[in-house]
């Protein structure tokens, strides 16, 4: 496997009132948001656009579960289906089914603190 981690596909965390909070950011901080929170576009070694997501959720959310924290970490990953075989031989805890969407592939796994970390092999053209 050449890589694991690529870089921060995503910051996520809970937040009281969700649309106050990209109100707030937009406002103050210039935050290009919409319902998911911002999208920020950066460019690779190779030129490729890329994005790295930002988003409050809810504070009941149940997204973040088993972890018990209020925040979770998205890292964009280079091949998924891969490397949850290797961290599951590793001993990583893998937390339910990889997904496939138009905009890529996701898994979950806890890191040693049980802070769930959700997993991700994007397809950056679909956002465009």
């Amino acid at each position: 496997m050449k890589k694991r981690v690529t870089g921060i596909g995503g910051l996520f965390f809970k937040t009281k009132d969700p649309k106050a909070s990209k109100k707030w950011y937009k406002k103050h901080l210039g935050f290009n948001t919409d319902d998911y929170g911002c999208t920020f576009w950066w460019k690779d070694k190779e030129g490729k656009d890329c994005s790295t997501q930002w988003s409050p959720f809810a504070e009941d959310t149940k997204y973040y579960e088993p972890s018990k924290k209020d925040f979770m970490f998205n890292y964009r990953v280079e091949n998924l289906k891969d490397l949850l075989v290797t961290l599951k031989e590793e001993g990583v805890t893998i937390v339910g089914e990889m997904e496939e969407y138009d905009y890529g592939k996701f898994g979950w796994i806890l890191d040693n603190e049980s802070n769930k970390i959700e997993l991700w092999e994007p397809i950056d053209q679909a956002f465009k």
